[in-house]
């Protein structure tokens, strides 16, 4: 008997390490923020693909 999926979940946290060294993290926090805004956009981007594709159907 075949099993079909039709959802999955994933959950993910994304933010600072409580281990991290604090210094260094201050040191590229602009760096890091750059890369969450890179981040973000292409998400965005990819959600935006996918709904073009849902709504083309």
């Amino acid at each position: 008997m075949a099993i079909e999926i039709r959802e999955v979940s994933i959950k993910a946290v994304v933010g600072e390490d409580p281990n991290e060294d604090r210094a260094g993290a201050r040191a590229g926090d602009n760096n890091n923020e750059e890369e969450r805004e890179w981040l973000v956009s292409l998400c965005v981007e990819r959600v935006m693909e996918l709904i073009a594709r849902q709504k083309e159907r």
